[in-house]
């Protein structure tokens, strides 16, 4: 990891923390640290949920446009990859994520919030995709993954103009999912997942794959991919202890091992 990218575990929570001020600008050296503190918090048991967050004042404001500006056709050849690796880490922790947007998410950071499976926002945060505006697209799957998200239409509009929307306009078209006062932010946003601290990991895995691999392909192929996982979930102790709680006590939480 690095400096710039940390990951702080607490209560079954991790919290990728990005720290490059003024902007958290998203240089090789976060998408890198972004790509190991992926990778840390996906393999630790001790993390069930995981918290992305830029600090008090701003998520992250896009990429480092000065280092940008400099390559050539051959350099973003080999750097493209890896704009859309920190991204693809991120989207493939197998865990429930959410982005916690203070200031400003565009761009780069925009495509980091996208990557997570919700966004929580602060009233007053910016939004948007202003890549055109400097003659080029979204690079980092923002192209991709907000049309999924809101609609092809709705990206054409942000994609198409580079304008900025705020947290109100963000909710309303389900760019973000809640919109709280800023100063509670990383707090709503922690709560969110903190739930899923001591659930039956294995089961939360296996809904995410079904559903993010569900959507990309059609109706027949996402119906087998849940039929598989859920029959998989028959070989973990999570499904044993769950059901025998169920028949047993009823309602309440089941003692899950994770396992």
């Amino acid at each position: 990891m690095t400096e710039l990218v940390r990951l702080e575990v607490e209560g079954g929570v991790g919290t990728i923390r990005l720290d490059r001020p003024p902007m958290n600008a998203l240089n090789a050296e976060i998408q890198h640290g972004l790509i190991a503190a992926c990778r840390e918090a996906s393999e630790r048991a001790d993390v069930a949920a995981v918290v992305v967050w830029g600090g008090e004042k701003v998520f992250a404001a896009g990429a480092d446009i000065k280092q940008m500006e400099a390559m050539s056709y051959t350099d973003m050849v080999d750097h493209s990859a890896l704009l859309q690796d920190f991204t693809r880490a991120l989207a493939g922790i197998p865990k429930p994520t959410v982005a916690a947007i203070t200031g400003y998410a565009l761009g780069g950071g925009c495509e980091v919030a996208l990557a997570c499976d919700w966004r929580v926002a602060a009233d007053d945060a910016t939004l948007g995709q202003p890549e055109v505006t400097l003659g080029i697209i979204p690079g980092a799957g923002g192209t991709q993954r907000l049309a999924r998200l809101v609609g092809p239409a709705k990206a054409k509009d942000l994609v198409f103009s580079g304008r900025f929307v705020g947290a109100e306009e963000a909710l309303a078209i389900g760019l973000v999912d809640r919109v709280v006062p800023a100063a509670e932010v990383y707090d709503t946003a922690r709560e969110l997942v903190a739930r899923y601290a001591g659930g039956p990991s294995y089961a939360l895995r296996a809904a995410k794959e079904a559903i993010d691999r569900g959507l990309e392909v059609d109706l027949e192929s996402g119906l087998e991919i849940e039929r598989m996982l859920f029959s998989g979930l028959f070989a973990t102790k999570d499904r044993a202890t769950g059901m025998k709680h169920f028949v047993e006590k009823g309602k309440g939480p089941a003692p899950f091992e994770g396992a």
